[in-house]
């Protein structure tokens, strides 16, 4: 089998790679002429572990191929995945579908013989049918099946989701698509992988509906980590007590400066629009996004009244900058008002990432310096926040850290380090959720 995967990014990298790993013949198509090089010479444009080298495997096992072509991508596929970007509309927070909608016109001008359109990338309900309009407009003479098969990665894991799934939701409604996807995902039916045969809106709906579960799950404990430390109580004792419930589930309940990334901050807000649009607005996605913004901005204001009140002329390390660890995505990242508001404040600040510093310069205040290692960033600092929880920051020293150091201030968004060490170091140790004399997780 042959399939074409349009668009090079994230989603479309780790599923055409993982794909080819299945034994399909995949082409990967990529407009941008840099990405193209890159991908061309075998470097990835994103970090993502594990995707490097089981993108060079199937490369030399003929596998996977790659061009900017996209006739010669879709030549002989049976199935062409679009997975090109759908960013928020800027103004009104609607996915943008220009380049769904721009994709699959080509793909139906290039097609020489019926094959099965399926998005990849996240889309509104209706987009499907859209979809199919358009391919019976531009080819009335080529008789295409349309097929929905969102994706649920975890950038950080996206392989092993990909290739281990917690289920396969496709949406498709003739039998000629089913059946093409079903060969497609055979490997996974083999493995007694759930997959979830459904219509089109259904399948574009699961995928909004997952990612907003799973953003209200954050807010809900980053709320109630706020009023545990007004009342006492530690979150993570709270977290495991409601976690072990089966009907709660323990995943998604770790409290911290807020979601961000490239989908659950756009998703929410699209599927807030599209149930406004649709006449059933949600509330509780509505107050999700709301909440979370609110949070990311008030995170320098912790970050002050730990530092006495004012930040101006100390110096800040920050120590993560990545929206989670394992990844160089800084999209939505809470480091960016964070930041953004302490170099506005007048603070001095240094920051490390183990991934993320590239892209960490695009979206950051110039002022910013960037430091090549943890202790290169904490080298007399006044204060220390640590923002992502990378590994190689859980295990900080605390006496090494103390001589390090200037100041004696420690906010840790992640509660990822031993508060009781260091307060017993001599810090000022301020986590989330968490009462003074609580003990270290």
């Amino acid at each position: 089998m042959r399939i074409a995967v349009i668009g090079g990014g994230y989603v479309g990298l780790v599923s055409a790679a993982c794909f080819a790993e299945f034994g399909i013949e995949v082409a990967l198509c990529e407009a941008d002429p840099g990405r193209l090089a890159e991908l061309e010479a075998g470097r990835m444009p994103i970090f993502e572990p594990g995707l490097e080298d089981l993108f060079k495997t199937n490369r030399e096992a003929g596998r996977l191929s790659i061009t900017g072509s996209l006739a010669e991508a879709v030549r002989g596929a049976e199935a062409v995945f679009i997975a090109v970007g759908t960013p928020s509309r800027r103004g009104d927070g609607h996915a943008d579908l220009t380049y769904v909608f721009n994709a699959a016109e080509a793909v139906a001008r290039a097609l020489e013989a019926p094959a099965v359109v399926v998005t990849k990338s996240t889309v509104p309900v209706g987009t499907g049918r859209r979809i199919a309009q358009l391919l019976r407009e531009v080819r009335p003479d080529l008789p295409c099946s349309v097929a929905s098969n969102p994706e649920f990665l975890r950038e950080g894991s996206a392989i092993g989701d990909f290739m281990r799934p917690d289920r396969v939701v496709i949406g498709v409604e003739d039998e000629r698509g089913r059946e093409v996807l079903r060969q497609i995902y055979r490997p996974l039916y083999l493995i007694e992988t759930p997959i979830v045969f459904t219509n089109l809106e259904t399948a574009e709906l699961t995928k909004y509906a997952a990612n907003a579960f799973l953003a209200m799950k954050v807010t809900f404990i980053n709320e109630m980590a706020d009023l545990a430390e007004k009342v006492g109580a530690d979150i993570h004792d709270v977290a495991r007590g409601i976690g072990l419930d089966g009907r709660i589930g323990k995943k998604f309940l770790h409290p911290g400066p807020g979601f961000g990334g490239s989908c659950f901050p756009k998703d929410t807000l699209a599927l807030m629009r599209i149930a406004q649009d649709a006449g059933a607005p949600s509330r509780l996605v509505e107050t999700v996004v709301a909440v979370n913004e609110a949070r990311k901005a008030s995170l320098a204001s912790r970050v002050r009244e730990a530092c006495g009140g004012e930040v101006r002329g100390k110096t800040i390390a920050v120590l993560g900058l990545t929206f989670k660890p394992m990844t160089d995505d800084m999209r939505e990242s809470p480091a960016i008002p964070l930041i953004s508001r302490l170099v506005g404040d007048g603070a001095i600040v240094r920051a490390y990432d183990p991934q993320g510093m590239g892209q960490a310069r695009a979206v950051l205040p110039e002022a910013v310096a960037y430091a090549p290692d943890t202790w290169s960033a904490v080298e007399g600092a006044d204060a220390l926040v640590l923002l992502t929880e990378w590994n190689e920051f859980r295990g900080l020293d605390p006496e090494r850290l103390k001589r390090a150091m200037r100041g004696r201030v420690i906010v840790d968004f992640r509660n990822a380090l031993d508060a009781e060490a260091m307060r017993a170091a001599g810090f000022s140790y301020r986590g989330v959720g968490r009462p003074p004399s609580s003990p270290s997780p």
